[in-house]
């Protein structure tokens, strides 16, 4: 019988995963082709928590997974991005209003063309003022890769970006190639300078800054779905 699913939450890194397990004492964690799943009731809801997995591969693989299997009426991911130095505050939670896939390199034809092919923006008109939470709102970045200190100041003037992941952007497409809306916040865990990043060669900075910030996107979960489910 087919588990019947409201909303799907979907988590990338291992490290966000586990600090999302320490508030939900779930007693049957499932295993999946990308990573564990359970799903837990909130709001009278049945919401799947699935471990996506890192990087765009495994974003877009375990979204349209997600989509195939349970049928969501909304996709959220939850979890981690970088931040420009100078630019964003670590802490800060990023409301994505369009996500943009940038380390598409397109010789061939239009540049501009293959970028604009994977960005995506976001209806956000349901989001109630003031929010469930303090948040930035802004554009997200998705690379393969870690912020490059190097490129922070054409990715600042070409996209007016000021933070960056590695899977927001397949999870914005595959949800939005499926017409499925679509809730991103990120917390921003370190930052990025012109010489290194806070977390670069220092794991544990990231996993403890991924602690605390899944703490506070767990304990405002209920009310985002609350004003999500009212969207149309």
């Amino acid at each position: 019988m087919k588990d019947i699913v409201d909303v799907c939450v979907l988590i990338s890194a291992g490290a966000e995963w586990r600090a999302l397990l320490e508030h939900y004492p779930v007693a049957q964690i499932q295993p999946t082709p990308y990573g564990s799943c359970f799903i837990d009731q909130i709001n009278d809801q049945n919401v799947c928590f699935l471990h996506g997995g890192w990087g765009k591969v495994a974003a877009a693989g375990s979204t349209q997974y997600a989509i195939d299997r349970w049928s969501p009426k909304r996709i959220v991911n939850l979890g981690t991005c970088g931040g420009f130095s100078g630019q964003i505050e670590r802490g800060n939670i990023i409301l994505a209003e369009n996500t943009i896939i940038y380390d598409i390199i397109e010789q061939m034809t239009d540049f501009d063309q293959g970028i604009e092919h994977y960005s995506v923006g976001f209806d956000l008109r349901w989001v109630p003022d003031p929010p469930p939470q303090p948040v930035v709102r802004g554009t997200l970045l998705s690379a393969d890769r870690d912020i490059r200190p190097q490129d922070i100041p054409n990715l600042i003037e070409q996209y007016g970006a000021a933070v960056a992941d590695w899977e927001s952007g397949a999870i914005a497409w595959t949800a939005h190639k499926n017409n499925i809306p679509c809730l991103i916040l990120r917390g921003v865990s370190d930052l990025v300078d012109a010489h290194s990043g806070e977390a670069y060669d220092n794991y544990q900075f990231f996993e403890d800054q991924a602690r605390s910030i899944m703490s506070e996107l767990v304990r405002h979960l209920p009310l985002w779905l609350a004003a999500f489910n009212k969207a149309q």
